[in-house]
């Protein structure tokens, strides 16, 4: 028998369709994403960096993903995942503003990196919150329906992002012939789309009963049931291979990915394959992120016909066996896109 709490869960999920929010949320989770890991490299090339200082700014800039889970349980502590959600999009769109503002001058790179971890955080934290209010405002039976629009979403942020934007700075590149200002004005585009989404969300995420600031919860009882949560994981069987599998099988993708565009990027004389801005954005941001796509919806058709077990080897051996593709192309320096 349906309670008066679930009515008013139900009545408060419908006066918003799914349709007008789900896509944009997930829009707005993968752009930022992309930019710091992906346009990052690229901008900066462009902007004249070395490879060595590329990939060591860019890649302290993933840590606030991977140490998410240390503060996400302290999010339920203060607002709602609403209210975070708008307040992160907030600040992600002032990131962009200010990587855009300060690309001209003469410190860019490190006024620009610390924008650039503005945005990470906010990101991280947005991911934390959009994916817990996903939950709170779908019913189980739209969560189920949703998982897919939300990943096609997600994807296409990452088609938009190194695909679309990074065409456009490649084109701007060439007509204003100001590398500086085509950065520049695409990061600008980046805030303005950003803050439109905040504001579109401001108005049209739903408010569901349900998300709200737990009662009862202080951050002592949080951080007793991670210390719990985190020494039951470390008393798991084969705890030795699992952590051998994770650190290694996307070891090659791992390295190659800070390093892929440069080397796209990069004159002959330094061993690249000298393409331009727009020509990287076609084939590395669009072509290769609809070939993500496409196989992501055959692993997923063949992990659910076969099981996770028999794919889990060749499927880690997909992913890292075309890395070669970029050892022969190293060596073989190819002129023709």
């Amino acid at each position: 028998m349906m309670t008066i709490r679930d009515t008013n869960h139900s009545m408060s999920v419908k006066r918003r369709n799914p349709w007008n929010w789900i896509p944009t949320l997930y829009f707005a989770e993968g752009l930022p994403y992309v930019a710091v890991m992906t346009i990052a490299v690229i901008m900066y090339k462009r902007l004249g960096l070395s490879n060595t200082e590329i990939t060591l700014y860019t890649s302290w800039l993933y840590l606030p993903w991977t140490i998410k889970p240390l503060w996400s349980p302290f999010v339920d502590l203060v607002k709602t995942k609403r209210s975070w959600i708008i307040a992160m999009q907030g600040l992600i769109a002032a990131g962009f503003a200010g990587i855009a503002f300060f690309i001209p001058t003469t410190h860019f790179v490190q006024l620009t990196l610390a924008f650039f971890w503005l945005m990470a955080f906010s990101s991280a934290t947005h991911d934390i919150a959009a994916d817990g209010f996903y939950m709170l405002g779908l019913n189980n039976k739209e969560q189920s329906f949703f998982v897919g629009i939300r990943n096609t979403f997600y994807r296409f942020a990452n088609i938009f992002g190194q695909g679309i934007l990074v065409m456009l700075a490649g084109w701007l590149e060439t007509s204003q012939g100001n590398i500086p200002l085509a950065w520049s004005i695409t990061f600008y585009l980046m805030a303005g789309l950003f803050l439109a989404l905040t504001l579109y969300h401001r108005f049209i995420l739903p408010h569901p009963d349900t998300d709200i600031k737990r009662e009862g919860l202080t951050a002592s009882k949080l951080l007793e049931d991670f210390l719990k949560t985190f020494i039951s994981f470390f008393q798991k069987k084969h705890l030795g291979l699992m952590f051998f599998f994770l650190l290694t099988y996307r070891l090659g993708e791992s390295q190659l990915a800070k390093i892929a565009s440069p080397f796209l990027l990069d004159d002959a004389e330094q061993g690249g394959l000298t393409l331009s801005t727009a020509t990287v954005g076609m084939i590395y941001g669009t072509i290769g992120v609809i070939a993500l796509l496409l196989g992501g919806i055959i692993s997923g058709f063949l992990v659910s016909r076969d099981g996770f077990k028999k794919w889990i080897l060749p499927m880690a051996l997909a992913i890292n066996l075309p890395d070669l593709l970029y050892v022969w192309m190293a060596a073989a320096t190819p002129d023709n896109p």
